[in-house]
């Protein structure tokens, strides 16, 4: 009986073993498949590189992230059309982010995680770069923006660059000119309070205005999307100022313009930044923003060789179309990322990382770029005034 019992409990520890045996085998079976599964889909196609793209094509600022991604495609066009990087294509995936900075951060999820881009172009706005920023540093893969200047974008981590001046310089730009070139001694400001470009820029500018001995008379605010701005500027107007920085996107300060010169302050120019920048501002403001002042990245009537050129070859890419300064950062950053992947030793996010980081002196259509420490670009900025449809260079600041 106790040897009935002895083998009976042998034999049931042996069947187990045999079944957790089986169980083990069929799992790492399993498993192996799942892995060999996975890594097919993810792995790069060995004859192209993956590039992501995240932007505005659709939404109020539509115009914003059009002229990026058509300055972005015209570079890696060009690099393509010369045999491409390592013997491979560069592959751009684009993705509309609907000028929301919710589907700004799931687009770069999608790009990275699922696209397994190496890395990431994008975004114009600081609002929707610094949704979108973490991710891209999560998961230590380089983001260039081409156009985001609030100072916080880059600080989020050591895989986020930009190829713009940020707004500290611009604020500088534009309160050193109000102030020495237009001799304003009191000057109002209307920012967006939604946009942490504008409240960001508007800090910079009533800070260094002050510094240099002008006189802040009044801030008025308003929010994204607003069309009516009249009481704002009626204050203002009772303030009596010189001139109005307005460091907003073209699409309210058209409005802002026309409803200004409405109020009776048509001997008041208004300034900006490069968030004026679309041939939409006169569609909207018209004759009402003539005559007003914002700090760009570049000039197109400007006699650099390498301006020149790029401007016909956007032309003749575009059926006519002139490029505004949001297409020549986009040409920039894609031709900034497309040197940085041939100088480096393999193709991986944290090799072409690298070399970003060491950008210096790279000639751009937009200036010479270099990229600091803080993976910021160090370069000089324009002022221009709008004059017609055409926006007419007034100087040069560098930094």
């Amino acid at each position: 009986m106790l040897q009935l019992k002895s083998s009976t409990r042998c034999s049931n520890s042996s069947a187990r073993s045999r079944f957790l045996h089986l169980a083990l085998a069929i799992f790492g079976a399993v498993s192996m498949l799942q892995l060999a599964s996975c890594t097919k889909k993810n792995a790069q196609p060995s004859h192209v590189i993956k590039i992501g793209e995240y932007g505005s094509f659709t939404g109020s600022e539509a115009t914003f992230g059009v002229s990026t991604n058509e300055g972005l495609k015209l570079a890696i066009k060009e690099k393509n059309a010369a045999g491409g990087i390592k013997g491979k294509k560069i592959e751009l995936i684009s993705y509309d982010n609907q000028g929301k900075p919710e589907e700004a951060r799931a687009m770069v999820q999608r790009l990275i995680t699922q696209d397994q881009v190496l890395a990431v172009i994008g975004e114009v706005a600081s609002t929707r770069s610094l949704a979108a920023a973490p991710v891209a540093q999560q998961y230590k893969v380089p983001m260039i923006s081409p156009s985001s200047t609030n100072p916080q974008v880059t600080e989020i981590g050591d895989y986020i660059f930009r190829v713009c001046f940020i707004d500290p310089f611009q604020g500088l730009v534009m309160a050193k000119f109000a102030r020495e070139n237009l001799k304003k001694a009191k000057v109002a400001i209307l920012k967006d309070v939604k946009s942490d470009y504008s409240t960001g820029l508007s800090d910079v500018f009533e800070r260094e205005f002050k510094a240099m001995g002008g006189e802040i008379v009044g801030i008025e605010s308003y929010a994204s999307g607003d069309t009516d701005f009249k009481a704002q500027l009626t204050q203002i107007k009772g303030k009596k100022p010189e001139a109005i920085f307005v460091p907003g996107y073209y699409t309210e300060v058209g409005m802002i313009a026309r409803q200004a010169r409405q109020l009776g302050m048509k001997d008041v120019p208004l300034l900006g930044g490069d968030g004026w920048d679309s041939e939409k501002l006169w569609e909207i403001g018209g004759e009402a923003i003539k005559g007003s002042y914002f700090s760009n990245h570049y000039t197109t009537e400007s006699d650099n060789p390498k301006v020149v050129d790029f401007i016909k070859r956007y032309r003749e890419e575009y059926k006519g179309k002139t490029p505004d300064g949001l297409a020549a950062l986009g040409y920039d950053a894609g031709q900034i990322l497309i040197a940085a992947m041939e100088r480096a030793s393999e193709l991986t996010p944290q090799a072409i990382r690298n070399e970003i980081a060491k950008t210096k002196d790279f000639v751009g259509v937009t200036g010479q770029i270099s990229i600091n420490d803080q993976r910021n670009a160090t370069k000089s900025a324009v002022v221009v005034q709008v004059a017609d449809k055409v926006n007419r260079f007034v100087t040069t600041i560098t930094p």
